[in-house]
């Protein structure tokens, strides 16, 4: 018979790996922006989260993505999760870049499913 503790490391090894490959890609795209800016974001980027962002800057008064560079959708991201952008603040972090992906994920999917409901 398993004991207790078997059954408790289970699933917390699964829960470890799962965070090990989210937070490794949130460190890629953070460092691959910083080191390449000028890169296309659909290096890094899938073409949902291309999509999301490129919806979400055009339904502002004053687009901010001039430029379709990685640091301009990194950028954008890491507003998505609090990152204020001023002159004097230094380049986002990963945990607000994790924030904003985290919004980022959440945005598509709340669309389809308010665009799926159907009343009466």
């Amino acid at each position: 018979m398993a004991s207790r503790t078997e059954f408790l490391t289970v699933p917390l090894a699964k829960f470890l790996a799962l965070i090990a490959v989210v937070s490794w890609r949130i460190f890629f795209v953070t460092m691959s922006a910083r080191a390449k800016p000028d890169a296309a974001p659909d290096s890094v980027l899938t073409f949902a989260e291309i999509t999301a962002l490129n919806r979400i800057d055009a339904s502002r008064t004053r687009p901010r993505l001039q430029r379709p560079t990685l640091a301009a959708y990194l950028l954008q991201i890491a507003m998505l999760g609090g990152y204020l952008a001023r002159k004097h603040d230094p380049a986002p972090g990963n945990m607000v870049v994790w924030r904003g992906m985290t919004r980022l994920h959440d945005i598509p999917f709340g669309i389809s499913i308010g665009s799926s409901r159907r009343c009466g």
